[in-house]
């Protein structure tokens, strides 16, 4: 799970975003420096911010930030003494992790798409890719639901074409590694990690 904190740019407020929402809508409620925010229509979460972040986290790192287990003890802590009974029930797994192609078949509605079978450790997930250099066998990198990509996309369950797909295979250039290739194609690892390990950038 993504947060962030950019101290120089927006001042010392951590954001941790829940889920995408008309940001003109929202109803802001303030619990000292936690500012929850919700959707103004339907009730649901959108977010919280908190506010003189430095106070209550230890954050070295600036801009995007993968929340662990000790800032989610925190912000817990945080919140327990505001009396603020929130569940943070937040899935701190890897979002981007090695996968295995384990099947490739043809798209019944797209000559140019595949459709994967891809073990990612604790399930094999269905992923179509439009990717020319993918096939059975390769070790690749996963964005799973719920990831960030460098380019600001959040990664959902879709339909392409009709066919349910959960998760993107990724390209060099779609992870922002250093002097990827223009041309179009996956990143196939030469090693063979095992399926469900995180993939360091």
């Amino acid at each position: 799970m993504d947060v962030f904190y950019n101290p120089n740019g927006v001042g010392d407020v951590l954001i941790i975003p829940i889920k995408e929402g008309d940001r003109l809508t929202t109803i802001h409620q303030t619990i000292g420096d936690v500012v929850k925010i919700t959707n103004q229509q339907d009730g649901s979460l959108l977010g919280y911010n908190i506010f003189n972040a430095s106070n209550h986290f230890s954050l070295t790192e600036h801009g995007k930030i993968q929340m662990t287990e000790d800032m989610l003890n925190k912000l817990k802590n945080l919140f327990l003494a505001k009396d603020l009974n929130d569940p943070l029930d937040f899935d701190l797994s890897p979002k981007f992790v090695i996968g295995y192609v384990k099947e490739k078949g043809s798209h019944e509605n797209a000559d140019k798409l595949s459709v994967c079978q891809v073990d990612v450790g604790d399930e094999i997930l269905q992923i179509v890719c439009g990717a020319p250099n993918v096939d059975v066998h390769q070790h690749v990198v996963v964005a799973k639901v719920g990831a960030t990509m460098p380019s600001g996309m959040k990664i959902k369950d879709a339909e392409l074409r009709g066919v349910p797909s959960s998760g993107m295979i990724c390209s060099p250039k779609e992870l922002g590694l250093p002097n990827a290739p223009e041309e179009k194609g996956i990143l196939v690892l030469d090693e063979s990690p095992a399926p469900g390990k995180p993939f360091q950038f």
